[in-house]
């Protein structure tokens, strides 16, 4: 690729989310490992992209405010780009509007100096006028997201989910005691901030490059120890992990288990398999089986790992990830009304089909990272009233609103004789 600024960067990758479907991060991702970048322009080029999706909502209002002729997209898109620098990230007005300006065709340059200039002069009104606006464009959401919440959690927890997931993440891990102790990775990252619980997760300013590199630690955020935890697989034990690219959740799981006993670790794409193993294997997982299958297709097992029953399995299931909409930047975009009954039918397929797989006595937990009732609690009445040599034994419900860190449920249930 040839040199690109991170302002070409950030339109680049808006323009190709915008018209070509493919998520977010990959894009950004894809665009940064082929520039020749530096570290504070990689991440104001992440910035810029990352807050522009977060704020599509209130962007557009602020240029339909200044402009009510049609635009055309590319055109919209620069504006995007100048009004955010401007509005958000306040940028020096010259840098913004000159920058965004040459970045600009000649058809459109002069417009686009124009809106901006004039975004300028009206910055005070408009940025009061959108205050009174109704809670979807002041946040950015759609208006299905905002009345779904407002039934579900309320006006207060609406707003403040909403601010929540308008914020950049923080970058959280778990110290992999395989490779190193919490005491010697802490001596190591003075700047590291250990969490009081899960035990050995902490809080970092930046990504460690050689501490991940070397699987001293695995970037992980705290809400995903829920579900590890109330497994509570025990060393010596059979686990399946039936989703587990790309591997976070099955460290942790073979760290419980001392790296005694056995996991297989599924996953329906062949790619995600790849890097599971990748992860695993710098972590120093020594306990892990691979299988590339997909539950939902209605194929069994092979018959060497359907006759192995599971002490412990572990769903970890497809969802719509609106409890880490913060860290998934356009999923709140990319979701529409029936998405929620269309995964509740997969995570019941999935489930359908590993529930045979599990002893009797054992244990199974259903996790997601949702927040929505159809993926959580619905599910686990529906598997319960299907199976009913299920009992379930607890539920585990975080809200970012509430607890601070990202959205999660997971539900442990036991296998009693039939």
């Amino acid at each position: 690729m040839a040199h690109l600024s991170a302002r070409e960067i950030a339109l680049t990758a808006l323009r190709e989310w915008r018209t070509g479907g493919n998520f977010a991060d990959a894009i950004l991702a894809r665009l940064l490992r082929s520039s020749d970048l530096a570290g504070p322009d990689r991440a104001f080029a992440t910035e810029l992209f990352y807050g522009i999706l977060r704020n599509l909502t209130r962007l557009d209002f602020f240029i339909s405010s200044l402009r009510s002729e049609r635009l055309d997209q590319n055109a919209r898109d620069l504006l995007r780009l100048g009004i955010y620098q401007l509005f958000a990230l306040e940028t020096p007005e010259h840098a913004a509007i000159y920058e965004t300006v040459e970045l600009a065709g000649a058809r459109t340059r002069s417009l686009v100096n124009a809106v901006l200039r004039s975004a300028v002069r009206r910055k005070k009104e408009l940025v009061s006028t959108v205050q009174n606006q109704d809670l979807s464009v002041r946040s950015s959401h759609p208006e299905f997201l905002i009345d779904r919440w407002m039934k579900n959690f309320g006006p207060e927890n609406t707003a403040a989910l909403c601010e929540w997931n308008n914020c950049p993440a923080p970058i959280y891990g778990r110290i992999n005691r395989f490779k190193i102790s919490a005491e010697e990775f802490l001596a190591k990252h003075s700047e590291a901030e250990r969490l009081a619980e899960p035990e050995n997760f902490f809080r970092l300013t930046s990504v460690p490059i050689d501490a991940l590199a070397g699987g001293h630690c695995y970037i992980q955020d705290p809400s995903t120890a829920a579900a590890c935890l109330l497994l509570a697989p025990r060393p010596g034990e059979k686990v399946l992990d039936a989703c587990a690219a790309p591997g976070g959740k099955t460290g942790y799981l073979a760290e419980l288990m001392k790296n005694q006993g056995a996991i297989l670790s599924c996953d329906r794409d062949e790619g995600r398999i790849g890097t599971l193993r990748d992860n695993l294997g710098r972590l120093g997982v020594e306990i892990a089986q691979f299988m590339q299958h997909d539950w939902t297709s209605g194929e069994s097992l092979p018959d060497a790992a359907a006759r192995s029953s599971f002490d412990r399995i572990l769903v970890d299931a497809p969802c719509s990830n609106t409890g880490v909409m913060r860290r998934r930047v356009d999923v709140r975009w990319r979701l529409t009304p029936p998405d929620f009954l269309r995964m509740q039918e997969e995570q019941l397929r999935i489930l359908r089909a590993t529930i045979p797989l599990l002893k009797i006595g054992g244990v199974l937990v259903y996790s997601t990272c949702s927040i929505e009732p159809e993926e959580n609690e619905e599910v686990v009445r529906a598997i319960i009233r299907e199976f009913p040599f299920l009992e379930l034994l607890e539920q585990v419900s975080l809200l970012p609103f509430r607890d601070e860190i990202d959205g999660a449920y997971a539900a442990k249930v036991t296998r009693a004789a039939q």
